[in-house]
C-alpha cells in the first residue's frame, strides 16, 4: 500500500470510531443495557458516576490491550500499541456522544427501544467502517485475536465466548456493587448481541466496494 493509501485507511478507521461511539451513547441513553463489550464500563460507570462512561471504556479498552500484551508476550507487536491513543479517542467521541443524545426524551418504553435500535444500526456502520479500513483492531477485537491465535481456537468462537464473558462479568459486578441487582446489562444488551453482526455483515455488503476504491485512488 502507498502511504496515501494508508493515510486514508487511518483517517477512516477513526471515523468508523466516531460512528460506533455514537452507536454506544444512543444505546447507552435507551438504558436498557449496551453491547456485551462495553457492559463492564456501563455497569463502572452506573456505580461510580464520577467518571463519564467514555473514561470507564477507555479503563476497559486499555485492560484489554494490557491483556493482548500479557497473552502475547513476546509476539506482542507494536504497531498495537496505536490501540491505546484509539481508545481515547473512542472514550472522548462516547462522551461527545451522550451529550448529543442528552436531550432527546426517554419517558416511554418504546423510546428508549428505538434508542438501542438506532445505536445498533450506527454502532454496525462504524464498525463495518473498521473492517473495511483494515489497518488495525479495536482493543476488544484484538483481545479475541490474541486469544484465538494462542490457543489456536477459530476467533469466532472465541468471539462468542468473550462476549458471553462481559456479560456476565457485568452481571456479577452488578450484583456485588448493587446489593443484589443487575443494573447496566438489560433486554438492550442481548438485542445488541444478537443483531450488530446482521447489522455490520449488510453494511459491509453495500460499502465494501465503494469505499475501497475510494481508498486505493
Amino acid at each position: 500500500m502507498t502511504k496515501k493509501e494508508i493515510a486514508k485507511r487511518y483517517a477512516l478507521f477513526i471515523i468508523s470510531l466516531f460512528f460506533s461511539a455514537i452507536g454506544v451513547a444512543f444505546t447507552k441513553h435507551g438504558e436498557l443495557g449496551v453491547s456485551p463489550i462495553s457492559s463492564v464500563a456501563n455497569v463502572l460507570s452506573c456505580k461510580y458516576d464520577f467518571l463519564s462512561i467514555g473514561v470507564w471504556l477507555i479503563i476497559w479498552n486499555c485492560i484489554l490491550i494490557l491483556g493482548q500484551i500479557l497473552i502475547l508476550r513476546k509476539k506482542f507487536q507494536l504497531i498495537q500499541l496505536l490501540q491505546i491513543p484509539l481508545s481515547f479517542l473512542f472514550g472522548y467521541f462516547t462522551d461527545f456522544g451522550m451529550w448529543l443524545v442528552s436531550g432527546i426524551p426517554i419517558d416511554l418504553y418504546f423510546m428508549k427501544l428505538l434508542m438501542v435500535v438506532i445505536g445498533i444500526v450506527i454502532l454496525g456502520f462504524g464498525i463495518s467502517l473498521s473492517v473495511i479500513a483494515n489497518v488495525i483492531m479495536n482493543s476488544g477485537e484484538a483481545f479475541v485475536k490474541a486469544i484465538s491465535d494462542t490457543t489456536h481456537k477459530q476467533f469466532g468462537n472465541i468471539k462468542i465466548a468473550f462476549d458471553v464473558s462481559c456479560v456476565i462479568i457485568a452481571i456479577l459486578l452488578s450484583l456485588v456493587l448493587f446489593n443484589f441487582s443487575i443494573e447496566g446489562t438489560r433486554e438492550g444488551t442481548i438485542i445488541s448481541a444478537l443483531l450488530t453482526g446482521a447489522v455490520v455483515k449488510f453494511f459491509n455488503r453495500i460499502l465494501q466496494k465503494p469505499i475501497s476504491t475510494l481508498l486505493t485512488v
